[in-house]
């Protein structure tokens, strides 16, 4: 963790076989001052090729929302940031396809948005536009298609920016991970490139992401690529810390873990013995198999399973301990994995307790407390 989010882009789009590209891409990394208070935005359209002026949508909505998102109040959340700009740009596609073109389908386009901000993603989607994500060697599309099949070999957009005045966005907010890869595409490269083929190239990529992008472009067409072809692809390189909702967001929902015993193992810590039970935690030394160092794990106790209010405070601790870094104080340690349930590790520091050294020394003197 840094004190600021690096990102790394590239970015590619081609008409293909058509004579004019209709969709639309870009990334926007602001100055230091926005940041903090916005993150990044990566945003890809496609504009509807059976409507009069798709290009002109996915434009518009590109650069819109790459404009209007970093001057929105820091009071609004994200998710009020996103709806409000990409309910403004509907609005306003809808209202110039009638006014015109006479017709409501005119300016009409896929939208896929990724906010990355603080150490939380924000994906805001609409149509068959796909964000998908690369962690830890696994390839996911985070989106699903607004499309509709009425046959095996003909389907339509049930869901797109400017066909109704009122439009219903999709919206979810994931942790970012330090080396996530996000992968924005159009229906052109991920209808002729299946899973593997994208994950081979995020797994060939390099530093230069903008030629990634192009031999993604390039691969699609080489497939039989009928579309225009646009993709745009973010490296987590450094995350800030979490705040403090972050942190309670990705965890407070954790399964509180069961009694633990020795020789047990859980998420690679393998339990040597307990060392302390009471009815609000437990305690124990534990093993870490990865590296063979001994830790010590905390764990709720199973009485406030359903209690909101211990779950907060037990989350409090380890926050607010990770972000002390003091050579006279405890480290709280990362695990190496994903969390299965509920827990926190620290680093192990082998003596007495507090309570076992003020019972041998009842009387100590100044200097030595």
């Amino acid at each position: 963790m840094s004190s600021i989010l690096k990102i790394s882009s590239g970015q590619y789009s081609d008409a293909g076989i058509k004579d004019s590209n209709d969709d639309a891409c870009g990334v926007r990394v602001p100055d230091p001052s926005l940041l903090n208070t916005k993150g990044i935005a990566a945003v890809i359209a496609d504009g509807m090729s059976g409507s009069e002026a798709g290009k002109e949508a996915a434009d518009a909505c590109v650069r819109g929302f790459l404009t209007d998102y970093f001057t929105t109040p820091e009071s609004w959340s994200t998710e009020t940031a996103g709806e409000k700009i990409l309910s403004a740009l509907n609005r306003w596609l809808y209202a110039q396809g009638h006014h015109h073109y006479e017709s409501t389908s005119a300016m009409v386009t896929t939208l896929s948005v990724l906010v990355i901000k603080s150490a939380t993603a924000h994906l805001f989607h609409v149509g068959d536009t796909r964000i998908y994500r690369m962690r830890q060697g696994k390839l996911e599309c985070l989106t699903n298609d607004h499309r509709v099949h009425v046959s095996a070999d003909k389907n339509y957009l049930s869901r797109a920016m400017g066909i109704e005045l009122h439009m219903e966005i999709d919206y979810r907010s994931l942790p970012v991970e330090v080396d996530d890869v996000y992968l924005l595409t159009t229906d052109g490269v991920h209808d002729y490139l299946d899973d593997t083929a994208l994950a081979e190239f995020i797994y060939a990529s390099g530093k230069e992401l903008d030629k990634t992008a192009h031999a993604i472009v390039a691969s699609a067409l080489e497939q039989g690529s009928h579309d225009n072809v646009s993709c745009a692809i973010l490296t987590v390189a450094e995350l800030p810390h979490q705040n403090e909702h972050e942190f309670y967001q990705q965890f407070s929902e954790l399964p509180f873990p069961p009694p633990l015993e020795t020789g047990m193992v859980l998420d690679g810590y393998e339990i040597i013995r307990e060392l302390h039970a009471s009815k609000r935690t437990q305690v124990y030394l534990a093993q870490d198999r990865e590296t063979h160092t001994r830790v010590i794990m905390k764990t709720p106790s199973v009485n406030y399973e359903d209690d909101p209010e211990y779950i907060d405070r037990f989350l409090h601790e380890e926050w607010a301990g990770r972000r002390i870094k003091n050579q006279h104080v405890l480290k709280i340690l990362k695990p190496h994995t994903q969390r299965q349930c509920l827990y926190y590790v620290t680093e192990y520091i082998e003596g007495p307790t507090l309570r076992q050294w003020m019972h041998d020394n009842p009387q100590p003197a100044i200097e030595d407390v």
